[in-house]
């Protein structure tokens, strides 16, 4: 909370994006309510997430689109269009694959641009499906992955 009146410059500015009370505000500041509801904790953290560090964040995306990539880890339903006589059943799995910089590139810039969350989605199987299915070309070159079911995804640069 005192990060977000330091932000704004004022526990009025602060009260009003929350849509809580002023003395509200100055509760928290002064740590006389310390723990608050999930409901406003979940505005506070939104708030406060869009304002730190911002350059930190974006110096590390243009780093991991230019130079180191990205991790993906997910809980999916994967499937296949392959080749006749081969299994295409999609089954649940956990995987963690490094992604290169063209993908997180790809990425960052589809989120930028407002991508729907299907499009975001179909960037990541296509990553997943070159880099781990694919083995960067070195098999199942006909392979299509389907990327569906997910329980998580968690991206880290």
């Amino acid at each position: 909370m005192r990060f977000l009146v330091k932000q704004l410059k004022s526990t009025k500015a602060a009260a009003e994006l929350l849509g809580i009370s002023r003395r509200t505000v100055e509760r928290y500041v002064k740590n006389q309510i310390q723990h608050p509801k999930p409901a406003l904790a979940a505005r506070l953290e939104a708030e406060v997430r869009k304002r730190w560090q911002p350059l930190v964040r974006k110096r590390a995306r243009d780093q991991a689109a230019r130079q180191t990539g990205l991790v993906i880890e997910t809980r999916a339903r994967f499937g296949f269009t392959a080749a006749p006589g081969t299994t295409d059943d999609g089954r649940m799995r956990r995987l963690t694959q490094h992604l290169p910089p063209e993908y997180a590139a790809r990425l960052f810039a589809a989120q930028e641009s407002g991508a729907t969350e299907p499009q975001l989605r179909a960037i990541a199987a296509e990553g997943l499906q070159e880099i781990y299915f694919k083995d960067n070309g070195a098999r199942a070159t006909g392979l299509l992955v389907e990327f569906t079911d997910i329980d998580y995804v968690d991206f880290t640069f």
